[in-house]
């Protein structure tokens, strides 16, 4: 494989953030979603996710930079030649010099050879190959980490009603997938909900996010205010003057509530627990009083008006 560097088209003094830009362009360039027709763009996506596993990784860009693994990963091993005093062959021939007829035969008591010296010349080579790393070949290939996705962006509308309910509802993503998503509880007008793995993928890519915002549809009574709904209720001339009781509808039918006498408009009365879901409980209903005067003249309500207006002027 060629040198990342040159794959993913950046300079060795690169940032994370520019060399995180350039993969993403060629990925996107290269897609083999995007490319049916180009054989050679199926190749030249996966030569982009091999060289971002190399530089898309901290530990293993400074591994590479010092050349302690290749462009594929892998552990460099260097220095065989040098064991035999001067001979670089390879094979049996080039082993011939650690003493005798076993290539492993002689004893070095100061440069690591012990008792068993093939197992400590293997296990000093990827000792070394991996101390600069501060981790095991184990732990380095556990932090082996997939090149992430793009997310996408979708908007979901709700009724007052279903955000209450917490109503399961259909969505089509951007990717043309269809998934249910159940309202949470306590949403609000405007918010974001992260949907994990949902987001664009391909192979050797993990999935990006969705990203759904919430928003309520405009109802013909309510306006919501966080938790809690905020009404205006038209009450009748004589109710606002006498008091009594008056009907009040809220998202999961209509109750009861009391006004005193001389109730004047534009006066607001908290029924609690009567707003949308909250994070915990539920928000209130704020209703505000309208007075309502009547359709048809009404004589005695003439008079008494007649009467308060004159009274005043004298």
């Amino acid at each position: 494989m060629r040198n990342p560097y040159d794959v993913l088209g950046v300079s060795r003094s690169a940032s994370e953030a520019d060399i995180k830009k350039a993969f993403r362009k060629l990925a996107k360039t290269y897609h083999p979603d995007s490319n049916t027709d180009d054989p050679k763009a199926k190749d030249k996506f996966a030569e982009a996710n091999s060289a971002y596993e190399i530089l898309g990784d901290a530990t293993k860009r400074a591994q590479f930079d010092r050349g302690e693994i290749d462009a594929e990963g892998k552990p460099r091993f260097q220095g065989f030649e040098g064991f035999g005093g001067g001979r670089g062959g390879t094979g049996a021939e080039g082993f011939s010099s650690f003493g005798g007829g076993n290539p492993f035969g002689g004893r070095r008591s100061r440069s690591g050879f012990g008792s068993d010296p093939g197992e400590d010349f293997f296990s000093q080579i990827f000792e070394n190959a991996f101390r600069a790393g501060g981790e095991s070949p184990r732990q380095a290939r556990g932090r082996t980490r997939q090149p992430k996705g793009e997310d996408v962006e979708a908007t979901l509308t709700v009724t007052l009603e279903e955000a209450a309910a917490e109503a399961k509802k259909r969505v089509r993503l951007p990717t043309g997938r269809d998934v249910d998503v159940v309202i949470p509880k306590g949403v609000a007008d405007g918010q974001v909900i992260r949907l994990r793995g949902l987001g664009q993928g391909a192979p050797g890519i993990d999935p990006g996010d969705a990203l759904l915002t919430i928003t309520f549809a405009p109802h013909e009574r309510f306006t919501p205010e966080g938790s809690n709904l905020r009404l205006r209720l038209p009450v009748e001339i004589e109710e606002a003057v006498l008091g009594g009781s008056v009907r009040v509808p809220t998202l999961t039918g209509s109750v009861e509530m009391k006004i005193p006498p001389l109730t004047n408009s534009g006066r607001t009365f908290r029924l609690r627990g009567k707003g949308l879901p909250a994070k915990t409980g539920h928000g209130d209903l704020l209703v505000t009083t309208e007075i309502r005067l009547p359709e048809i003249v009404d004589e005695d309500l003439m008079d008494y008006a007649r009467r308060r207006l004159s009274a005043k002027a004298k």
